[in-house]
């Protein structure tokens, strides 16, 4: 049955609900598998017809009454669609492409966030310098009535990692933002750097990415990250950074 399952998983993924409806109504006019032979019209692609292809073999090792069969298509679909709709997950990258993958540029993926924000955005980097689109995306947020908080990694001359000042830079550009660091580690976390690379607006959308806030990071190195919409984890990423603020983990 396991092997069914994810047979019926696999086709369902990657069909649209009125298709896969469409194969479940001719499912339940068979009398078993034997019969599967009229669902070859089916298929629009070569990938949807390996799917069916392997669903049928599964189904003739492991038989149960087409009804049946028909009604675990159906719900298969509905709750991965259901599901799909809540969350949507999309691959970002910077660097060369194959050109055989759509990606979302890094830069792409930030400025999305940035610019969805209507009421909080949350940002996190090792650190900033030479991003200017960042800058302005971000001065368009805060005049549009957006909390704006960001947590940077301290200077060495603060006791911090990085040569570089971002946090003063940051707090002449962004006056009205609220720009943090991470200055009481305790024994746990000595030597400890503020590495995560994050930006989240309103609870509903998220991007979590290797890419420090660089030129470099956002046009000329090889990076990877996600961008999240819906669901839990943007909520979650949110209230976590709020939560460590509100328990003064990170200071201002």
């Amino acid at each position: 049955m396991d092997k069914l399952i994810q047979a019926i998983i696999e086709l369902v993924s990657d069909s649209p609900p009125d298709r896969t409806e469409r194969l479940a109504a001719a499912i339940r006019r068979l009398s078993g598998s034997e019969n599967a032979a009229s669902l070859a019209d089916w298929p629009p692609n070569a990938r949807a017809k390996s799917a069916l292809n392997h669903l049928v073999t599964v189904w003739s090792t492991a038989p149960i009454p087409a009804a049946e069969l028909a009604g675990m298509l159906t719900a298969a679909s509905a709750a991965h669609h259901r599901t799909k709709a809540e969350q949507e997950i999309e691959l970002v990258w910077t660097g060369p492409s194959s050109k055989l993958v759509a990606t979302r540029k890094t830069e792409q993926a930030l400025l999305q966030v940035i610019d969805a924000s209507s009421s909080r955005l949350f940002i996190t980097s090792f650190v900033a310098y030479d991003v200017a689109s960042i800058v302005k995306a971000l001065e368009r947020a805060v005049g549009r009535g957006v909390e704006v908080s960001m947590l940077l990694e301290s200077s060495d001359k603060h006791g911090g990692g990085v040569s570089i000042d971002a946090i003063a830079h940051m707090r002449a550009a962004l006056p009205s933002a609220r720009i943090y660091f991470w200055r009481d580690k305790g024994d746990a976390f000595a030597g400890g750097k503020v590495h995560a690379k994050v930006a989240v607006c309103d609870e509903n959308l998220c991007f979590v990415s290797s890419a420090n806030l660089t030129g470099h990071a956002m046009e000329k190195n090889i990076e990877a990250g996600v961008l999240i919409r819906g669901g839990q984890l943007p909520k979650r990423l949110h209230e976590h950074l709020e939560a460590l603020v509100t328990t003064k983990v990170l200071n201002a």
